[in-house]
C-alpha cells in the first residue's frame, strides 16, 4: 500500500502550519494503520506517520506563537489529516506543532510525539502524579518505556523497569531506571517486593502477559496504565485489584482532550529544556526505503526508526 509519489506542495489553510520535515518518526500505530488495524481506509491518499521534526515553512491565517524558520516537533500529524510527516513537507493543524528548544536535536524531536506524550499520559499527566512515588515501567527499552523512565525520573520518582535482554537492560539503565529486571530470567514480582515493596503506578505494554505480576506488586490506590493493544485477552484477577482499590486506565492518544494535551506538552517541554529526555538509538532510512522502515518497526526494531525525506 506504500507508494512513493510526487505531490503538489500543499498550502496551509486557516489554523494550519506547513513544516519542512527533516526527520519522520515511525511508530507501531503507523504500520497498523497501513494494515487496516486502526480504522477505515483513507479517502484517496494518505501521507503516513504522526511524528517528526523540522522547520516551519509557511503559516496559515490565524496562527500565532510560531514563526517561519522556527525549529519544531510534530505529533499526531496524520490523525484526521491527509499530510503526515513521511514527506518533504507536512501541513498540519497548528496545535500539533510544538517549538523545539535549541538544546534538543532534530533526532530527539522526531522521537517524541506519540511515545513521549503516551508516556506522560500513563504517568498521570503531571510530574506531581509520580513525584516521590515508585513506578514500574514494563518494557523499558521501548520508545514509550524509554520516555516513561526519563519523565518519571525527571519528576522525582523511583523507577523499576523490565526488559527481555541485557542489551535492552543497558538502554533502560542509560535512561535512568533505578532497578532493571530481566523478566525472562527472574521472578519480577518477587524481586520488586523484596527490593522496594509495592509500587504506586504501572506503565504497562502487555496487560495480558503481565497482569498477575502487576496485581502482586501494586500498593493501595495504584494505577495500571495500559497503552498497547495485544492479541492476548487478559484475565483480570479481581480480588487483589479490589483489595488495593486499584484502577486500570487505558491510553489512546487519538481521543485525549485538548486540555489534557496541554498538560502533557507542558511536562514534556519542561523535560526537554532540562535535558532530561534523550533519543533512543536511531536507525535512519531514506524516504525511498519507507517500506523497509515500516517493516523494521513491525518486526520489533530496538531503538527508533526515522525516515529522512
Amino acid at each position: 500500500m506504500l507508494e512513493l509519489v510526487e505531490l503538489d506542495v500543499p498550502d496551509p489553510k486557516a489554523g494550519e502550519v506547513r513544516v519542512e520535515i527533516s526527520a519522520s518518526g515511525v511508530n507501531p500505530t503507523d504500520w497498523k494503520a497501513r494494515a487496516g488495524l486502526t480504522g477505515s481506509d483513507p479517502d484517496g491518499f494518505q501521507v503516513p506517520h504522526h511524528d517528526g521534526a523540522g522547520r516551519v515553512d509557511a503559516i496559515g491565517p490565524g496562527v500565532t506563537g510560531l514563526a517561519v524558520g522556527q525549529r519544531v516537533w510534530l505529533y499526531l500529524a496524520a490523525a484526521g489529516n491527509r499530510y503526515g510527516t513521511a514527506a518533504e513537507f507536512a501541513v498540519v493543524p497548528a496545535d500539533n506543532v510544538v517549538p523545539l528548544p535549541d538544546n534538543a536535536s532534530d533526532e530527539l524531536g522526531a522521537c517524541l510525539g506519540v511515545p513521549a506524550l503516551t508516556a506522560a499520559y500513563c504517568l498521570g499527566g503531571d510530574p506531581s502524579a509520580v513525584r516521590g512515588r515508585t513506578v514500574l515501567v514494563a518494557g523499558g527499552a521501548g520508545a514509550v518505556g524509554h520516555f516513561a523512565i526519563e519523565l518519571a525520573k525527571h519528576a522525582g520518582a523511583h523507577v523499576i523497569t523490565t526488559v527481555s535482554s541485557e542489551a535492552k537492560g543497558e538502554l533502560a539503565r542509560a535512561a535512568g531506571a533505578d532497578l532493571v529486571l530481566n523478566y525472562r530470567e527472574e521472578d519480577v514480582a518477587e524481586r520488586i517486593l523484596a527490593s522496594v515493596g509495592h509500587v504506586d503506578r504501572v506503565v504497562e505494554v502487555a496487560l495480558g502477559a503481565n497482569i498477575d505480576t502487576d496485581a502482586a506488586v501494586i500498593g493501595p490506590n495504584a494505577v495500571i496504565a495500559v497503552y498497547a493493544g495485544e492479541s492476548e485477552q487478559p484475565r483480570i484477577p479481581i480480588l487483589p485489584l479490589a483489595k488495593a482499590n486499584a484502577s486500570i486506565q487505558f491510553a489512546l492518544m487519538y481521543t485525549v482532550s485538548a486540555a489534557e494535551f496541554k498538560r502533557l506538552l507542558s511536562w514534556t517541554n519542561a523535560a526537554i529544556e532540562a535535558d532530561a529526555l534523550s533519543a533512543l538509538p536511531i536507525s535512519n532510512y531514506e524516504l525511498s526505503d519507507i517500506v523497509a522502515a515500516q517493516l523494521a518497526v513491525e518486526k520489533g526494531a530496538v531503538g527508533k526508526v526515522l525516515v529522512r525525506p
